[in-house]
């Protein structure tokens, strides 16, 4: 999108022209789209409709195994203590590929986090759209967490599965 600032996306392009990811050069590298392409402050997404950013990655490497993931805690919450025991922050992952969601989800654990996978990356942008949600709230002032209601996991067990 011409002329637009993808905000913690910005440079993707350049950094991943910059590895020769258009040539090939990540093919079988599991590839982790950490990043947010929002309007700084308000939240509304800057990829097109129906688009997301981890695809349009995934478009610029091709033969990676782009799996998003990180990109909904800020690092404060990372060193948080949790108040049972269980790690501080479950970390939402969509990717289509087995492997590459096996390496990040050990990532996550070893950094203290849950790996909750989603899907693939056909289902990408719900993450991206939360996102999204979370900093317009936490702009405008108000406890992201304090919008979203608390519901138990399946299991009941608030969510630890692994």
């Amino acid at each position: 999108m011409p002329g637009t600032t993808w905000r913690s996306a910005d440079g993707v392009e350049d950094v991943l022209g910059s590895v020769g990811a258009a040539d090939g050069v990540l093919d079988g590298t599991p590839l982790i789209d950490p990043t947010n392409a929002v309007t700084h402050g308000v939240g509304t997404l800057l990829t097109g409709n129906g688009e997301s950013m981890a695809g349009r990655i995934a478009e610029l490497a091709p033969g990676a195994r782009v799996v998003k993931a990180f990109h909904l805690f800020p690092a404060a919450r990372w060193t948080a203590p949790s108040q049972d025991g269980r790690p501080a922050v479950t970390v939402a992952m969509c990717g289509d590929d087995p492997a590459a969601l096996d390496v990040v989800g050990e990532l996550v654990r070893d950094v203290g986090g849950i790996p909750a996978t989603l899907g693939g990356l056909d289902r990408v942008r719900q993450p991206e759209e939360v996102a999204g949600f979370v900093i317009g709230l936490a702009f405008a002032g108000f406890d992201p967490t304090s919008a979203i209601p608390h519901v138990p996991s399946a299991d009941g067990d608030g969510g630890s599965r692994t």
